[in-house]
Parts: structure tokens; sequence; C-alpha cells
């Protein structure tokens, strides 16, 4: 599987981030996803031994709208207008989780992508679907100065 670009400060996959999670995520082409693989520490819980609901809603966010990357378009950002959580238990820290995240509909400027959160065994803890949009012109100037740290990183 092809691994997809890691900023340097995201919270979620910033290399140079101290209290970032560092995810990278991986398309899967034949299955049509994006997948990553993480284990959330105790210090992000909500209550103990289980991840804080405001981080599981950031791990969907990033994963669907990772999902539009999959064909390699890697500069071909959106941002989140709407995000709808669904909370089908809760997902426990220090467990290997996996990601998977999926486009449902595109267009030239907003999409629909959804993700979900799996425990080892494939149960499914939260999932999640999300509107995003071409974002504004602001936005892309501040990305500019940060383009040259969108790179995949080894492992």
């Amino acid at each position: 599987m092809e691994k997809q670009p890691n900023s340097r400060t995201c919270f979620l996959c910033g290399r140079q981030n101290d209290v970032g999670l560092k995810l990278s995520w991986y398309n899967d082409l034949e299955a049509q996803q994006i997948r990553a693989e993480v284990t959330i520490p105790e210090h992000f819980n909500g209550y103990p031994g289980f991840v804080h609901g405001g981080i599981v809603a950031a791990l969907l966010d990033e994963t669907a709208g990772r999902a539009l990357l999959l064909g390699g378009g890697y500069d071909d950002l959106m941002v989140t207008l709407k995000l709808e959580v669904r909370y089908r238990q809760p997902t426990p820290t220090d467990q290997p989780l996996t990601l998977i995240g999926w486009v449902i509909n595109r267009s030239a400027s907003r999409a629909r992508v959804a993700a979900q959160v799996l425990l080892a065994d494939g149960t499914i803890t939260a999932e999640g679907q999300a509107i995003v949009v071409r974002p504004p012109e602001e936005f892309l100037r501040r990305w500019e100065a940060e383009k040259q740290y969108w790179h995949v990183y080894d492992d």
C-alpha cells in the first residue's frame, strides 16, 4: 500500500508535533479505502481506559478527509464543513485500533466522505461522515508556507 504524506505540525500526522499522534495513512487502491493503525495513549482519555470523544472525532475527521487523497492528488485538500459522529461503544486507550476512510461521492468543490474506528477484532467503536469543501483563499495562502513539509516521511 502507498503511504500518504504527513505534515510538520498537525495534531494527528505532524512529525514535529511533540504532543501529536504521528499517524500514517496508507492507500488501499483495491478496496478504495485508506487505512491507518494507531494505539491511543492513556493521556488522551476522557474516562479512565477510554479515548476522549473529541480525539475519536478528530480521528474520524482526518481519516474521512484523507480518503480524498486516495488517487494520489496529495495537494487536492479540502476542509470539513460538517462532521457527524456516531459513537457505537467506548473506544479503549492502549489497544491497537484501525482507521478506515472512503469517499461516498465527490464533485470539484465538495465531497461526502466517511470513516470508521475499529478494534483488532473488527468491532466498530465509532463511525462518521463529513461534508468537505474547497478551503477559503486565506487557508491556501497559509498552506503555501507549509507545503515544503507535506511529504512522505520514512517510518
